[in-house]
This record gives C-alpha cells, sequence and structure tokens, in this order.
C-alpha cells in the first residue's frame, strides 16, 4: 500500500546554496489495511513524511510507491487521481466556515459528481457513524473542537478511502474525545482502510498498540 525506499527530502533555504534537508533515507512498508503510529516531536519530520503519503511533494531522493503506483516517476494527471483515494486529516480542521457539518462532509461527494439523492443518504450515515446525527445543520463556528475534528474525519472518510492520513488529529482533544476518535480510526483500520495516525502523544500512542514509525531529526530509528 505504502512503500519507502531510502526516501530523502530536501527544501530550498533561503540565503544557502544547497537545499536544506528534512528527510533522511527513509524505508518502511505500510501494507493494505495496517494501522501504523507515526511518532517524533515538533520538527522530527512527520508532517513532511505525511506529504509525501498525500502526494503534496515528490521525494528528492529515492523512491516512494503509494496505492501500487511508483510516485517518482507518475505523471501529474495520474497523481491527481491517485489522490482521490486518499483521505486526509489535517490539525486545523480545514472546515468551510460557511458550509454546515452535513455540506462540508458532501463536499468530497458532490465534487465525484455524485447523485444528490445517494449523498444525502451517505452523508447523514456517516454523521451519524461519528456520533453527530443531531449536528448535520450546524456550522463548524457552533461546533466543539472535538465536534469539528469528527467533521473533518467524516469528510475525510465519506469517499471510502483506501489510505486514510491524520495529522495530530488528537491535539485539540480531551482525554475522553481523543479515546472516541481513535476507536473510530481503529474501526476503519479493521474494514480494511490503511490507516497511518502522526502525532506525539507517546501515552496514546501507548494505549493502542500498533506498530509505530518513529522519527527523529527526519530519520527513523527503532
Amino acid at each position: 500500500m505504502v512503500r519507502f525506499e531510502h526516501v530523502g527530502l530536501s527544501y530550498p533555504a533561503p540565503g544557502r546554496r544547497s537545499a536544506a534537508a528534512v528527510l533522511h533515507d527513509v524505508s518502511f512498508r505500510v501494507p493494505e489495511g495496517g494501522f501504523r503510529w507515526l511518532l517524533g516531536t515538533s520538527g522530527a519530520g512527520k508532517t513532511s513524511l505525511l506529504r509525501l503519503m498525500y502526494l503534496a511533494i515528490r521525494p528528492t531522493e529515492g523512491r516512494l510507491s503509494v496505492l501500487e503506483t511508483d510516485i517518482t516517476s507518475a505523471r501529474r494527471g495520474m497523481l491527481a487521481n491517485l489522490r482521490r483515494r486518499i483521505g486526509v486529516v489535517f490539525q486545523d480542521f480545514r472546515l468551510l466556515p460557511h458550509l454546515s457539518a452535513f455540506d462540508n462532509v458532501a463536499l468530497p461527494l458532490r465534487i465525484a459528481g455524485r447523485s444528490e439523492g445517494q449523498i444525502r443518504a451517505d452523508v447523514a450515515e456517516m454523521l451519524r457513524w461519528v456520533g453527530l446525527a443531531g449536528k448535520l445543520e450546524s456550522p463548524p463556528e457552533t461546533l466543539s473542537g472535538g465536534e469539528q475534528q469528527r467533521v473533518a474525519i467524516a469528510r475525510a472518510v465519506i469517499t471510502r478511502p483506501r489510505l486514510l492520513l491524520a495529522d495530530e488529529p488528537t491535539g485539540n482533544l480531551d482525554e475522553a474525545q481523543a479515546e472516541r476518535l481513535m476507536r473510530l480510526l481503529q474501526e476503519l483500520s479493521r474494514l480494511g482502510t490503511t490507516v497511518v495516525v502522526a502525532t506525539h502523544n507517546e501515552a496514546l500512542a501507548s494505549r493502542h498498540g500498533a506498530p509505530a514509525l518513529r522519527l527523529e531529526h527526519g530519520r527513523l530509528v527503532p
């Protein structure tokens, strides 16, 4: 499902002749339906690794394969098609403030050209699944942080992605909300979605046993 082979990533550095390396010789595999923690302190390279996985950028060294496709050499049009099969939950939610919870979740389906009848049924069921059946018409500003995060999860998985990436999804949640969110993500993995969750919360990861990828200064460590 996801394969990194000696991947390196560098960004242009203002005022420097050489690029600044943020990932170094990273190699790992995540099987289909697998659940992986991505651990490391702030600045370790977790967000850059996720950006590679959701195809926002390409590696500057090594080989990267996502959804059985070699990203290193794939055409731009092919990457656009692949992104539709990847769900992303951002730390800052990125909900559209002028849309209701229902319409935020429905947006990917409308972009994909689904019928309104099917959209209404699917979105209502998804919001029920994340515990927000009574909040369909609520705008984001009226929802708590935990509720907004669950709307973001619903939007990320409404298209039934094969790969789900979550960047610090529990960072704005209390302990009870974080535990509920983890149960949702683990249920998705049991249903066949490959899930990668980036966090610096070591205690949370230890309570939910799963293999971990640990980054330090842009390198994977044991």
